[in-house]
């Protein structure tokens, strides 16, 4: 077969014949081209890959629609809520009901400018005595009355101010915080710090605790309740105040207590079920003489004036307790002037009016 001869016998043109060998050469423009070796390598191994299916090199993939994820976070959240329910319901209960005790005060270190603000209503239980009321955040015991930083004042160095301050302190839970004392026994820890030579206070020992009356009352300057009559609830009670000192007459320490107690009682016979909070607050001047111009004992005061205010404490005649008013107890009228129990942003005044007059608490 001559060259540009067909298969068939059939001759080309020269122009024909010479287009075929250039485009052999050249090669086709549709013409398919052999991989590259990185190509073939790739395809090799998306084969060797078991249960897929081998994508093309430089390949382009559409993304997928995104899963609907919120309703598992929200059930995921749900399913953790309900769990914390289960395991602790009391104080999440009282979180959405608003019943949460307020989160701790700061220790009272000057006179509040302002009462207090006013608390949710709600009632005081067995549980939770303090339950609606400011003292649900106040510390407990001796750790809500305030003790500033001693220095030497007058007769007394610095370290016997603090040892004095520490005293006052004492008899302020020797006389309003002590379980015996508040059950109505005679306050004794209280009676050994007074000074035994100030012949007016000591008169008013012999004779308050006996023959109670307007001007020798123990609750001048003890707290008590009459047992038979009424009982503590829990063994908490609220205070909040603070101490301040500064030298008094001839060289004296003299220490200023401004405090305020809350005590939550029940009827002794009724079971618990109703809960009254009886609030006081007490001011005491005492004054820590030099004993070389005083006639005193070593680590004892002189008291140099007392007064406090009383809310549901009972009115009337004294009778050495307070008598907190339970149900048909209360007066029908709420005669008295009004007053905010826990507002310590005023002076003290005098805890009971004349005659048979009391004084009305806004809240407790």
């Amino acid at each position: 077969m001559g060259a540009g001869t067909e298969p068939d016998g059939s001759s080309r043109s020269d122009e024909e014949w010479e287009r075929f060998l250039r485009e052999s050469v050249a090669g086709a423009a549709d013409a398919p081209k052999e991989p590259s070796a990185r190509a073939r390598d790739v395809a090799k191994r998306l084969r060797a890959e078991p249960g897929r299916d081998p994508e093309g090199w430089r390949s382009y993939t559409p993304a997928r629609p995104k899963r609907r994820t919120g309703w598992y976070v929200v059930g995921l959240l749900a399913s953790l809520v309900l769990l914390v329910v289960a395991l602790a319901p009391g104080p999440i209960v009282d979180l959405f009901a608003g019943t949460t005790d307020s989160p701790p005060q700061a220790a009272e270190t000057a006179r509040p400018t302002q009462a207090p603000p006013a608390e949710a209503a709600q009632q005081p239980t067995v549980e939770e005595p303090f339950r609606g009321s400011p003292a649900a955040s106040w510390a407990s015991g001796a750790a809500g009355i305030t003790v500033p930083k001693a220095g030497a004042v007058g007769w007394m160095s610095a370290a016997e101010v603090k040892r004095a301050l520490a005293r006052s302190r004492d008899f302020l839970v020797a006389s309003g915080l002590d379980r015996g004392v508040l059950r109505g026994e005679r306050p004794e820890k209280a009676i050994a710090l007074i000074n035994p030579h100030q012949k007016d206070v000591q008169d008013l020992l012999k004779t308050a605790f006996r023959t109670p009356s307007e001007k020798n009352d123990p609750l001048l300057l003890f707290s008590r309740f009459q047992p038979s009559r009424t009982h503590l609830v829990g063994d908490v009670v609220k205070t909040r105040g603070r101490l301040t000192y500064r030298e008094g007459e001839r060289g004296a320490l003299q220490v200023t207590a401004d405090v305020t107690f809350v005590y939550p009682v029940t009827r002794a016979d009724a079971g618990g079920d109703e809960i009254v909070r009886t609030i006081v607050r007490r001011e005491l001047v005492l004054s820590w003489d030099d004993p070389d111009k005083v006639i005193t004992e070593p680590g004892t005061f002189s008291i140099v004036s007392y007064k406090y205010d009383m809310t549901n404490g009972g009115c009337g005649a004294p009778t050495g307790y307070f008598i907190p008013p339970f149900g048909t107890d209360r007066p029908a009228d709420e005669a008295g002037t009004e007053v905010d129990p826990y507002d310590r942003s005023t002076p003290v005044g005098q805890g009971k009016s004349s005659g048979d007059e009391c004084r009305r608490a806004t809240r407790s």
